[in-house]
C-alpha cells in the first residue's frame, strides 16, 4: 500500500462504508431532529485504488452535497430516472472543467471512483436533513442494466451483485 494512502487512513480512521464501498470517516451529525432522525451529517471519503475504494451504485432520497478536498480528481457517474446520465469530474482545476462542489439531486443512482493513473481522490459529503441508513439503497447491475443498458461497462464494474442493497439496521454515518 501506498505510505501516503496508509498514512491518510491512519489519520482520518478511514472504514469501508457497508454496501456502498468507500473508506469514509462521519466528522458531524448534527441533533435530532423530532423524528429521531438528525438535521445534517458530513462525512469525509477517500477513493484509491489499492486498498480499493469506489462508490458502487446507490441513491438516496435526499440531495447530496460533495466536495473536492486532494488528491487527484475523481469521476461520478451519474444515471438519471429518466435514462440518461452523466460524469462529472471532481478536481482542483476548475478553469479546466473540474467541479469543486457538486450536488447529486434525490434519486439518481451515483457512482465513484478515483480517476485512471491517480493515487487517490479525497473528498467530502453533507446531507440535510442527514444520513441515515433508511435513505440509501444500492444498485444492482441487473437492475442498473436494465435502466441505463448504455452504461453497461459502468454498472459491470460499480454495480452491486445480487446480495444486499440496504445499509444494515440502525447504520448512521
Amino acid at each position: 500500500m501506498n505510505k501516503d494512502i496508509e498514512a491518510l487512513i491512519q489519520h482520518f480512521k478511514f472504514e469501508p462504508l457497508p454496501v456502498e464501498g468507500t473508506l469514509f470517516t462521519s466528522t458531524y451529525r448534527s441533533s435530532d431532529m423530532p423524528d429521531g432522525k438528525p438535521f445534517g451529517t458530513g462525512m469525509i471519503g477517500m477513493y484509491c485504488h489499492e486498498p480499493r475504494s469506489v462508490s458502487y451504485f446507490h441513491k438516496l432520497t435526499i440531495d447530496e452535497m460533495w466536495h473536492f478536498y486532494g488528491g487527484d480528481p475523481l469521476r461520478l457517474i451519474l444515471l438519471y430516472p429518466d435514462g440518461s446520465s452523466r460524469d462529472v469530474i471532481l478536481g482542483n482545476d476548475p478553469l479546466n472543467g473540474h467541479e469543486v462542489q457538486f450536488v447529486i439531486p434525490a434519486g439518481v443512482w451515483q457512482a465513484g471512483h478515483c480517476v485512471e493513473g491517480g493515487k487517490y481522490s479525497l473528498f467530502g459529503c453533507t446531507l440535510a436533513p442527514g444520513f441515515t441508513g433508511d435513505i440509501f439503497t444500492g444498485g444492482t447491475q441487473t437492475e442498473l442494466l436494465q435502466s441505463h443498458p448504455n452504461r453497461r461497462a459502468d454498472i459491470l464494474n460499480y454495480g452491486l451483485s445480487e446480495g444486499e442493497t440496504n445499509m444494515p439496521d440502525g447504520f448512521a454515518s
